[in-house]
């Protein structure tokens, strides 16, 4: 839940220059499965489509104001975009502009924070775009 709330403070302060979207895919340690030690909620796996949509509603508590949408059954998304069970990425123009790790470990508010910091600076001063992470 902490970065759920992480991700809320960041939005918050990108509002400006960024869309921000939640997508809600497959539970990564459901309560009848392979259990976290240290979840915060006990959630099973999902059966159904309104099973994903009850267990996302968890996170519109976790981040009041994010946009949150959730991927359908056949977990296409989740396949698509490799987030195994959670990752960032910024999608500029229609392109993959960054992808963080695969989470827990590759997970970084502070990688995202960093481009979209440089990406603000850019916007301000309507230079050439060079973002280091």
């Amino acid at each position: 839940m902490a970065r759920l709330q992480a991700y809320h403070r960041l939005a918050t302060q990108h509002l400006d220059i960024a869309d921000f979207l939640l997508v809600y895919i497959e539970e990564a340690h459901p309560s009848d499965g392979w259990v976290s030690t240290d979840a915060s909620y006990q959630i099973p796996k999902h059966q159904s489509l309104q099973d994903r949509l009850r267990a996302a509603q968890l996170m519109l508590q976790g981040a009041p104001g994010c946009r949150v949408v959730v991927d359908a059954m056949s977990n296409a998304s989740n396949a698509a975009y490799g987030a195994y069970f959670e990752r960032l990425y910024i999608i500029l123009d229609g392109k993959v502009v960054y992808q963080g790790g695969r989470g827990p470990e590759g997970y970084k508010i502070s990688e995202l924070r960093n481009w979209l910091d440089q990406y603000h600076k850019h916007m301000l001063n309507k230079g050439t775009l060079v973002i280091q992470i």
